[in-house]
């Protein structure tokens, strides 16, 4: 028995150290916070709409605080990780940080001193940015206000906490091989696939994760769940009654709405609005181009005879059922929600989404549907200047409970929402984002 415990120790102290022999990198020396004129002011806009289009201050700011001063909790099934400081700070943000520094951070996840960081930051993805954008985006964090801000301690368990163990999760899923030009495609395809995949992150949202919470490989696209919120398949899995053409894609990123899908909401509404409406037109276009590539729409406009038959039975089953009385979610629809979603004529509205079409009603989980019932849309999301009011006071559980499963039943032919009184009661009390 001594002996066997004698070797299990020994094992334990030699994986010990390889993984802290293979976790280790240098720390970078620390530079003093270089001088705005270090940069031309062609870098620093470059930088702006770069960070803009990785949407950086979503994850780097939290509701009323400095701007990039880091404090954002990101929720994970193992514990929340929290933003860092990356304004030029040099105590408490990266003012202290060379540019070798910081493109380590974006293209290894490795900090300046030379730990790990956690995958929470997309470095799997920031790892495609190039070189050029890099310094373009190091500086524009290099002119932004200094704000003192310490970081927020961690709530990861032990042994995750262990930044020396990220060295084994970046073996299994850490992937550094560059993205390469694919000559059979178009350059606007391949300009949308790089911002897409590098600096964009699309799919840190849309694809599931396994359960060490890396992206499953095996299923891009194929939608997740995300903070609360349900972020669709962007594939050909997106159950949509009408594909997503590259013209709806366009329409949609660009304005936060397009007539035949809906309008943005939660967190798609902050990258929307806050993050792509500084990119330029060219650059939303070859992300249409890229997704509806993915999707099977490249080519394809936006209406045929095929989407008209579509379109017109999807409407003529809203105008169906949108006047019955025939259960208390029904009468609850017509209360509260037909004035504004009814269209006519065959003709849809984004400012009056028809629900047959959206998203929310089609997702494999009510969460979206439920987050919009209980605290609406305000001017700052979907169609900027248009909104639409939250229920959580003049409902009940239960009114918000028959109007949900009504509308899932009486507009798609799939099966109802489980538990839908439990899962409205614990986003009762959520703060809509």
């Amino acid at each position: 028995m001594k002996k066997t415990l004698f070797g299990i120790i020994c094992l334990l102290v030699l994986a010990a150290a390889c993984i802290a022999g293979f976790s280790r990198h240098v720390a970078l020396a620390a530079i003093v916070p270089p001088q705005a004129s270090t940069f031309s002011p062609q870098q620093i806009e470059k930088g702006a709409i770069l960070a803009g289009i990785g949407n950086c201050a979503s994850c780097h700011t939290v509701q009323g605080g400095a701007a990039f001063a880091g404090g954002f909790a990101l929720v994970t099934p193992f514990g929340s990780v929290y933003s860092t400081n990356i304004t030029p700070d040099p105590q408490t943000g990266i003012g202290s940080w060379s540019l070798e520094a910081f493109k380590r951070a974006l293209h290894e996840g490795v900090r300046q001193d030379g730990s790990n960081l956690f995958p929470a930051f997309p470095y799997t993805h920031f790892t495609h940015i190039t070189d050029d954008d890099v310094t373009a985006l190091y500086a524009y964090f290099m002119t932004r206000p200094a704000i003192k801000s310490v970081a927020k301690q961690n709530t990861l368990p032990f042994p995750l906490n262990s930044r020396a163990l990220q060295a084994g999760w970046k073996w299994l899923y850490f992937d550094q091989t560059p993205l390469q030009a694919d000559s059979a495609k178009s350059v606007d395809w391949n300009r949308g696939r790089y911002l897409a995949e590098g600096l964009a992150h699309c799919a840190a949202c849309h694809t599931p994760r396994n359960r060490l919470g890396a992206e499953d490989k095996d299923l891009p696209y194929l939608g997740a769940e995300i903070d609360g919120w349900f972020s669709p398949a962007l594939t050909k899995a997106n159950p949509s009654p009408l594909a997503w053409s590259e013209t709806d894609i366009y329409t949609y990123l660009r304005s936060g709405a397009a007539n035949l899908h809906g309008v943005a909401i939660g967190p798609m509404a902050e990258v929307i609005h806050h993050g792509l409406a500084v990119a330029s037109d060219a650059d939303i276009h070859a992300l249409a181009v890229y997704f509806s590539d993915m999707n099977g729409t490249a080519g394809v406009g936006s209406t045929s005879p095929q989407a008209d038959a579509v379109l017109a039975k999807v409407m003529a089953q809203s105008a169906e059922v949108s006047g019955l009385y025939n259960n208390r979610g029904a009468s609850v629809y017509v209360a509260a929600c037909a004035s504004c979603h009814t269209n006519s004529n065959g003709q849809t509205n984004a400012a009056r989404p028809e629900l047959g079409l959206s998203s929310t009603l089609l997702a494999p989980n009510p969460d979206n549907l439920l987050h919009v019932i209980l605290n609406g849309i305000d001017r700052h999301e979907g169609m900027p200047g248009l909104m639409m009011p939250g229920f959580a006071a003049a409902l009940s559980n239960d009114d918000i409970a028959n109007l949900a499963a009504y509308l899932r039943s009486s507009r798609t032919a799939l099966p109802p929402w489980d538990d839908l009184d439990s899962q409205i009661a614990a986003l009762r009390n959520t703060t809509h984002p």
